[in-house]
């Protein structure tokens, strides 16, 4: 007999499916229709879509020269990464959702920008907002499933240790 696949196997799929899938194609238009550099104002004073390549980590840092201990660093971390997110959601209980939801954002994020460093040994980024003087440095469909994966994970664990605080402080009825 056939076990039923668990709901966070499903919800690892879906997330796979519909991230990869987002991110990949939105990086392969925005390469077919935006010239590296260019700029295209969708809401003037406050988003673009700008074509630009990151070759460092998170938000630029780190960027620098493509290949080098630079680049085995940016593809062997995001491996060792996805090999513990898929040991953290194996770990995880079946109510344990929101943590199933946050891990499968933050794996499919990583898996998108893997894939842009192995193709092109740098990440695709496009969206780009800004209000007054603060700029944003500019992201991607990945970089913002990682984004909301970590809020996600930071919130559910604020709740968790509020939850259990409060439990600690109410006295034992005897």
């Amino acid at each position: 007999m056939i076990k039923p696949m668990k709901r966070k196997y499903w919800v690892l799929m879906i997330c796979l499916v519909i991230i990869l899938g987002l991110d990949q194609y939105t990086k392969y238009e925005v390469q077919q229709r935006i010239h590296l550099y260019q700029t295209i104002k969708v809401i003037d004073g406050f988003f673009n879509l700008t074509h630009v390549r990151n070759t460092g980590g998170a938000f630029g840092i780190f960027a620098g020269n493509k290949g080098g201990i630079g680049s085995f660093f940016f593809i062997a971390i995001p491996l060792v990464a996805i090999g513990v997110i898929l040991y953290l959601i194996r770990q995880l209980k079946e109510h344990e959702r929101i943590f199933s939801l946050s891990l499968s954002l933050i794996l499919s994020g990583a898996i998108g920008n893997l894939i842009d460093r192995v193709r092109y040994r740098e990440v695709v980024d496009f969206l780009d907002f800004h209000l007054f003087s603060y700029h944003w440095p500019a992201f991607n469909i990945a970089d913002s499933a990682i984004t909301i994966g970590i809020s996600l994970m930071v919130f559910e664990l604020l709740i968790h240790d509020r939850k259990r605080s409060t439990k600690q402080q109410a006295p034992n009825p005897k």
